[in-house]
């Protein structure tokens, strides 16, 4: 796992390149598939989930660990396609920016055989803060680095600075600053580009062939957020954590409500007390909303904003969970890469109608 600064710099460029409940829990977890084809959870090992923008991290993270690779450095690795998409616009590079039109990123990760962990927040100008994370909890004595702290300290290891706004990111961030305040100065512009509110993050998840694990979490954050906010991806325990006795997990979605019942740390401690994968992750969404403020919730105490989790359990068992009916993520073990849909709390029917806020989409 360690190596030297410059090894680290160039595998980093080599990475770069390449409540009671609601319902019933009567979905079957999906990572108990595998005892239906005579197989053994093990056998699917090494295994890696993430969300669904991470359907090309999983096969490269996957076949990484096939060759040997470490869990961590092959999560790592996989969330790096994503960051440096610049079509990509809830993660590095084309990431939506801040109010003033700044890309301020988050990460975090573990590391399950030496129970280590980084993370940064509100880093600007570096395109992987996922890898900037890992270099806090390879090389310091700390676990979280912010602001120019973290710019200086990622420069210092050898990471380039880049302008991360691309030319899509910022005329759909133009149209929202011309569009958001019909009193303001601003010409409204309606017929060039559509406004986007992200809600997607990256998390990834992943254990061995023998049975170890590591999680990242990575994110360019609630579009147009107050400058320096800093969400759930960058908070060990809430957008991600893992434990190599018990497995790894993470969400994306609303990062305010996961924050406040550290969602990931929670994931993990119900499948030490024998939960599955999927129904830990159901759980969570179920404390997440018990911990939700009314404002937040329609009249029938559902929630107006999405929250997802993703599992893997150090045996090979996965599951994931969404409120609401709909979304997917991405898996990758002995079947392959492909994307399953989430299990859920609430049907689409269910989900509150009319305009949603914008600040209920943060992430």
């Amino acid at each position: 796992m360690a190596m030297s600064r410059r090894e680290f710099i160039g595998a980093g460029a080599t990475a770069a390149a390449g409540l009671a409940l609601a319902q019933p829990l009567t979905v079957q977890s999906r990572g108990d598939a595998a005892a239906v084809r005579g197989l053994t959870a093990a056998d699917a090992r090494p295994a890696v989930i993430s969300s669904a923008n991470g359907i090309r991290g999983v096969a490269k993270a996957r076949d990484m660990m096939l060759q040997g690779a470490d869990p961590l450095d092959a999560a790592i690795a996989g969330v790096n396609i994503t960051e440096l998409d610049p079509k990509d616009h809830s993660v590095g590079l084309g990431g939506l920016p801040n109010e003033d039109g700044v890309v301020q990123l988050d990460a975090s990760c573990m590391h399950g055989p030496t129970r280590r962990a980084g993370a940064v927040g509100a880093l600007e100008d570096i395109a992987t803060p996922s890898l900037v994370a890992k270099a806090v909890m390879d090389y310091t004595d700390h676990i979280f680095l912010v602001g120019a702290g973290a710019k200086k300290f990622a420069l210092e290891m050898g990471f380039k600075e880049q302008d991360l706004v691309t030319e899509e990111s910022r005329q759909i961030w133009l149209k929202w600053k011309a569009n958001h305040d019909p009193n303001d100065a601003w010409l409204d512009h309606d017929d060039d580009v559509k406004i986007a509110f992200t809600h997607g993050t990256i998390n990834m998840n992943a254990v061995t062939a023998s049975g170890d694990v590591g999680s990242v979490t990575t994110t360019s954050g609630f579009s147009y957020k107050i400058p320096g906010r800093v969400g759930d991806s960058a908070i060990v325990g809430a957008g991600q954590y893992c434990d190599n006795d018990v497995g790894a997990a993470g969400s994306t979605g609303r990062g305010e409500a996961n924050i406040k019942i550290a969602g990931a740390f929670f994931v993990i401690e119900q499948m030490r007390a024998g939960a599955s994968p999927e129904e830990a992750c159901l759980r969570a969404l179920q404390r997440a909303i018990q911990m939700t403020e009314t404002r937040l919730l329609d009249d029938r105490k559902r929630p107006r904003y999405d929250l997802t989790y993703y599992a893997m359990a150090k045996d090979g068992r996965y599951g994931c969970a969404n409120i609401y009916q709909g979304p997917q993520f991405a898996v990758a073990d002995a079947r392959g890469a492909r994307l399953e849909s989430c299990a859920y709390l609430f049907t689409e029917s269910e989900r509150p109608r009319g305009p949603v806020p914008m600040h209920t989409l943060s992430h």
